[in-house]
């Protein structure tokens, strides 16, 4: 996360960026006691931050008009305004900022504002495979949609998906995605088919570490990819955001699931 705070006070933009590092240790943090200084670097640098702390009493350019020429150039940086005064309270609220913090600033106030921003901030990938649970069920390689020989070997891996590591039998995947038909040896021969296909389609991609198979248990390595669905069970403030009441749609075992979120909420 890109995060720029100005404060004309030398001691107070100290004491904010500390608040800052201490809530959030992995931000990109710009600091800049000129107003002046902060929007060249957004108009002349091409900087956008993603969260931009300003304090509203400063000389020249004051935080206000800093805030109304930020968001003409950048209009999905959060504002968020800081200060020591009241005095500007309305002003500052017809901007429409994402938060306001009275002085000092603290490291649990600047958490607060941070998850409830009002353009929430993509969190950054840490794996090349991309789950998508909400909504539809997709599965992304590198940004790109990953394909499959069976289109039923989609549906086996959002099972897998959906169990969070937890390792299925043969008998178990059978009687899920084929809910209506009894157990039999034309299944499971399909299902081995889909198996090999979900191997192949994942080692396509350079992804054959998500899928751990020994004889008869087969799972998903949860810690191998980014999946929505398990960032907000993780109370991952981005993926509670996002989550709009569908999960894996277009398969009817998921409803259980989606109950439980449902419920949870």
């Amino acid at each position: 996360m890109k995060i720029l705070t100005a404060d004309d006070e030398p001691f107070a933009l100290q004491s904010i960026e500390a608040a800052v590092r201490e809530a959030l240790p992995d931000a990109e943090l710009r600091g800049f006691s000129q107003a002046a200084a902060a929007l060249s670097e957004i108009s002349g640098n091409g900087y956008y931050p993603d969260v931009a702390l300003l304090d509203i009493r400063m000389p020249g350019i004051n935080g206000l008009e800093m805030a109304k020429r930020i968001k003409e150039m950048s209009p999905h940086t959060n504002i968020i305004f800081v200060t020591a005064y009241n005095d500007y309270a309305l002003d500052a609220f017809a901007l429409h900022p994402s938060g306001y913090l009275m002085k000092p600033v603290t490291a649990e106030k600047v958490k607060y504002e941070i998850d409830n921003l009002r353009y929430p901030v993509s969190r950054e990938p840490t794996s090349r495979i991309r789950v998508q649970c909400f909504g539809n069920f997709e599965v992304f390689a590198d940004g790109k949609v990953v394909s499959y020989t069976y289109q039923k070997t989609k549906e086996l891996l959002a099972y897998l998906i959906d169990r969070r590591g937890a390792a299925c039998n043969t008998a178990e995947l059978c009687a899920v995605l084929w809910e209506e038909k009894p157990d039999s040896p034309e299944l499971r021969k399909y299902l081995r088919k889909l198996l090999a296909d979900l191997s192949h389609s994942l080692a396509a991609v350079d992804a054959e570490d998500i899928f751990a198979k020994t004889r008869n248990q087969f799972a998903i390595v949860p810690d191998k990819l980014d999946c929505d669905y398990y960032e907000m069970l993780a109370n991952d403030i981005n993926a509670i955001n996002t989550y709009s009441g569908e999960y894996m749609a277009q398969y009817s075992w998921a409803e259980m699931t989606l109950g439980s979120i449902e419920k949870s909420r």
